[in-house]
């Protein structure tokens, strides 16, 4: 392992000189999933990869307290891409593992908590690779007012269909820093489209959804437009999902196929999914982090609202795709209530330590279509869910535990404080 990551520094340090980088940008996420980075030249970078690079972590949102403000990015030299929309090529990044002055890992990272729970997953004998369905809108800007750019609808094609030039610049620029796209279209809200990612391991899945969400920002700035990931932003229309189609390989093998099954599924996927269904309160607060995300996870709408698995029905929170003929090794479970605004390193570590949960327990799948449990209705009650958790806790540690806790009651408390145009319109004129 260290002679391939030796490997790569040299072939990154090789890059910058070949290619006349001038600007290495260190991207690393905070607790709540925004991406943060500051630039290094390229005089810094070999004693970057040695040493890290150190910055105030106090200034970043959940990371550390005064009395430990100094934190080390250590640049991954496997995450290296040239950004196609900076500086005309002279600009390149790099995802971070965040350290402490000590070199320790800093439990606060996000990417190490991801880490630590793929490391659980290969102590049992597991690689977990994620494909996401990443949803979102185009609007005419960020104001408080939506403005949608159509009145398109599912696959619809021109002249309704006017963002096909953002998607298509989109996947060109994701193509040209390795994240390769399977599949784009027009989504069933106004606006609203669809990008799927090729699956790939757990930490590059999550590695590109951050550069995915990027990519589309800045794509639509430059057409003049504005990009969001927001769960619900148009009331009385459908909000965006997030959904994962997950499967669990050991080296070529996908452990998930059976085909002596009714379902195509292993004894080790049934378990799967029984465990995601198990702990499915308990982690939402992780996959829908917002206030705005119980707005989408209604009924009436193509979201999950159940705690309960189907091959079928689009309000249940895990769906058995059909397996085509020939592809056993494309077998896979869709978990379909995450939004595309959470942490995609902390939603993914609690699916994984949920699923694994199933496998360890030899859990039963329940019945198809079993609509008893619903899932949490507001922010407030996925918390509550995962306070409780023990499996939540462990997967993320004590650290991002408490603080996620904190940080999101905050947000609840001032949720209800806010009086809403709702209110103002509904109340005012008559009470």
């Amino acid at each position: 392992m260290t002679e391939e990551i030796d490997r790569q520094r040299e072939y990154v340090l090789q890059t910058v000189g070949e290619r006349r980088i001038r600007f290495i940008r260190l991207w690393f996420t905070d607790i709540q999933g925004f991406l943060k980075s500051f630039a290094i030249t390229p005089a810094e970078l070999e004693g970057a990869f040695e040493e890290g690079m150190s910055f105030d972590g106090t200034a970043i949102d959940g990371f550390s307290r005064a009395s430990e403000a100094e934190m080390l990015a250590f640049p991954d030299p496997t995450t290296f891409q040239i950004l196609p929309w900076r500086g005309g090529g002279d600009t390149a990044r790099m995802f971070c593992d965040i350290a402490t002055p000590e070199g320790e890992p800093f439990l606060g990272d996000p990417r190490h908590v991801l880490r630590r729970n793929l490391e659980r997953a290969a102590e049992a004998g597991f690689s977990f690779y994620v494909g996401p369905e990443v949803e979102f809108f185009y609007f005419r800007d960020s104001g408080p007012e939506p403005k949608v750019l159509d009145r398109g609808g599912y696959f619809d094609l021109t002249p309704m269909d006017v963002a096909q030039e953002y998607r298509r610049n989109t996947i060109l620029t994701l193509e040209r820093m390795g994240i390769p796209v399977e599949f784009s279209h027009h989504e069933v809200s106004p606006s609203q489209h669809e990008l799927d990612l090729r699956h790939s391991d757990a930490l590059a899945m999550a590695d590109n959804l951050m550069t995915t969400r990027l990519v589309v920002k800045e794509v639509a700035m430059e057409h003049g437009i504005y990009a969001t990931f927001m769960p619900k932003p148009l009331e009385g229309h459908d909000g965006s999902g997030l959904h994962l189609h997950l499967s669990l390989f050991q080296g070529e093998t996908n452990v998930f196929a059976d085909g002596s099954d009714p379902l195509g599924l292993s004894k080790v996927a049934h378990g799967f999914v029984a465990g995601l269904l198990r702990h499915a309160r308990a982690i939402t607060a992780v996959t829908n982090q917002w206030v705005n995300s119980y707005k989408r996870l209604v009924g009436g709408y193509d979201a999950p609202v159940y705690e309960t698995w189907s091959r079928h029905d689009q309000r249940a929170v895990v769906r058995v795709p059909a397996i085509k003929r020939g592809k056993a090794e494309s077998t896979r479970i869709e978990y379909r209530s995450p939004d595309p605004a959470c942490n995609p390193y902390l939603a993914f570590s609690v699916i994984l330590a949920a699923g694994l949960d199933g496998v360890a327990e030899n859990l039963e799948l329940p019945p198809e279509g079993d609509e008893t449990v619903r899932l949490p209705e507001s922010l407030a009650e996925a918390l509550h869910a995962m306070e409780e958790s023990a499996l939540v806790r462990e997967a993320l540690g004590d650290h991002v535990f408490e603080w996620f806790l904190r940080n999101k009651r905050r947000e609840w408390d001032a949720y209800q404080q806010h009086v809403s145009r709702f209110e103002l319109e509904e109340y005012l004129p008559i009470l």
